[in-house]
């Protein structure tokens, strides 16, 4: 009994060693749980990676855009020229050169390039004072100034057309050379007097800072001075806004300004008005065409001078294009 007793003793003490050792083990399951923080991570890494993956494809997609203008015909290399430049003169000439500038620089990190206004006037003296490396001039560059500064280089970017505007009411749709004389001399003061209704004429131009002004008195004016009401403007954007809202106003300014805030006028030569078109221009037959011009001092070098082949590239004629002006690249 006591051998049996013995047996059944050893029998229990095993029985709790064995059922101890299953608790350990279920406890030991729970504590495999180390697995958990490695599978947190695992949860979280996915997310923290679809971020970092995200980030970059965004910035990617905006560098992107940010070059689609140039990258369009896809013919222009930069040379890398790095560097700051001043471009300033005629504000006709401007808006295409703020253009071209800002597609330049996505495509040149490196590049610095300041655009400023101040008339063609500016631009020459700029230039050729070299106090900026490349001048803006809506107008021809006179003796004079080519005898101040012999090293002006006079270099051909866009084609332009002097546009008549006036009021959107407006009922004429022409005018000839000789009735826009009329007006700017103060000759006719009513609409009446070339042949629109009775309402006195409101005559806006721009100062004499300006190449767009030395055109037009070359074209149209002659030796005749303007009448003295005319109110200037330093701007195409000015002469513009101001005559938007009146509807007694005429004014003029480069084709690439005219928009659904002001009526353009025809040209009337003998009868048949011409209007300011592309092809108008391209072939001269609009009166009022002309050439946009850069200026340096001596020929361009670094980064002005790949600024410029860019502007003469197809892609940078592509923008002239999209201000309104016309590529001088472009053949009828």
């Amino acid at each position: 009994m006591k051998s049996h007793s013995t047996t059944l003793l050893l029998l229990g003490m095993a029985a709790v060693v064995i059922g101890a050792l299953f608790v350990a083990g279920c406890t030991g399951t729970g504590g495999s749980a180390t697995p958990t923080p490695t599978q947190a991570p695992s949860t979280t890494v996915p997310t923290a990676t679809t971020a970092a993956i995200g980030t970059p494809i965004a910035t990617v997609g905006t560098a992107s855009s940010a070059t689609t203008a140039p990258a369009t015909a896809g013919t222009f290399v930069s040379n890398g020229a790095k560097g700051k430049i001043s471009i300033t003169g005629s504000t006709t000439v401007l808006p295409i050169a703020q253009a071209l500038a800002e597609a330049y620089q996505a495509l040149n990190a490196g590049a610095d390039i300041q655009v400023s206004g101040g008339g063609s006037g500016v631009g020459v003296q700029a230039a050729g004072g070299k106090t900026a490396e490349i001048g803006m001039s809506s107008r021809d560059v006179q003796d004079t100034e080519k005898a101040k500064y012999p090293d002006l280089k006079i270099i051909p970017m866009a084609r332009d057309g002097i546009v008549m505007i006036v009021h959107p009411s407006n009922d004429l749709s022409s005018l000839t050379l000789a009735q826009i004389k009329d007006i700017y001399t103060g000759k006719a003061t009513s609409w009446k007097d070339v042949g629109g209704k009775a309402q006195p004429i409101v005559v806006i131009g721009r100062d004499s800072a300006s190449g767009t002004r030395e055109f037009f008195n070359t074209k149209i004016m002659g030796t005749n001075a303007t009448v003295s009401t005319m109110l200037e403007k330093n701007s195409n954007g000015g002469v513009k806004s101001s005559v938007a809202p009146n509807p007694g106003a005429i004014g003029y300014v480069g084709m690439g300004y005219v928009d659904a805030t002001v009526k353009a006028l025809n040209i009337s030569v003998n009868g048949t008005g011409i209007p300011p078109t592309v092809n108008n221009v391209v072939t001269g037959y609009y009166p009022l065409s002309r050439q946009l011009f850069y200026l340096t001092s001596g020929d361009a070098t670094g980064l002005a001078k790949d600024f410029i082949d860019f502007t003469l590239s197809p892609d940078g004629q592509k923008i002239v294009e999209e201000q309104g002006f016309v590529a001088i690249t472009r053949t009828a």
